[in-house]
């Protein structure tokens, strides 16, 4: 696996993405040995993810320790969310931004990374793409990731990639989004 750009980063350049990883969001510029550190470590996480769903039966799978405060919280606030096929606006207007902001906070100090960039997948039973990709909080990402799992929607993903592999045939994250690290 390539992940362009993290080869070209010295010792040096690396401690420093590092370095300014640990800062707070207030204090980091544009810099972009930063984004790229940012875009390759929410590539990696999502790369972990697909492996997750291609390999296990989701409905029992658990990504938290926290998984049913998460999925009971993401419930009580968000009752009508169709988690199937995300509606972007759903998660970016002003009016989700506020609802969001609020869940969120609810995790700081309780699930490590919750506000940490990841990326999401908008269709269920797609795989992480450029048109199937919306950059999210790590804490949105679980609660739709751990919703989906419990609610059934991860799994025709599950079963395609499984009878793919009895087939002989392996998948991988897209090509699309192996370019944006």
């Amino acid at each position: 696996m390539s992940i362009g750009g993290l080869e070209s980063l010295g010792a040096g350049d690396a401690l420093a993405a590092a370095s300014a990883l640990s800062r707070s969001a207030e204090s980091c510029i544009n810099d972009p040995q930063l984004e790229i550190a940012w875009a390759v470590k929410a590539y990696e996480f999502a790369e972990i993810h697909y492996n997750l769903i291609s390999s296990a039966e989701p409905e029992f799978l658990h990504l938290t320790e926290q998984d049913d405060g998460i999925y009971n919280e993401f419930r009580r606030s968000f009752p009508t969310m169709m988690i199937a096929i995300l509606n972007p606006e759903d998660l970016k207007s002003e009016t989700s931004k506020e609802k969001w902001r609020a869940f969120c906070l609810l995790f700081d100090g309780k699930v490590a990374e919750f506000n940490f960039g990841t990326l999401l997948r908008l269709n269920a039973t797609g795989e992480y793409s450029d048109e199937n990709t919306i950059f999210a909080t790590r804490i949105q990402f679980y609660a739709v990731e751990i919703a989906r799992n419990r609610e059934g929607c991860n799994t025709t993903l599950w079963a395609k990639t499984t009878e793919a592999s009895k087939d002989g045939v392996t998948t991988t994250l897209s090509d699309d989004v192996q370019g944006v690290a």
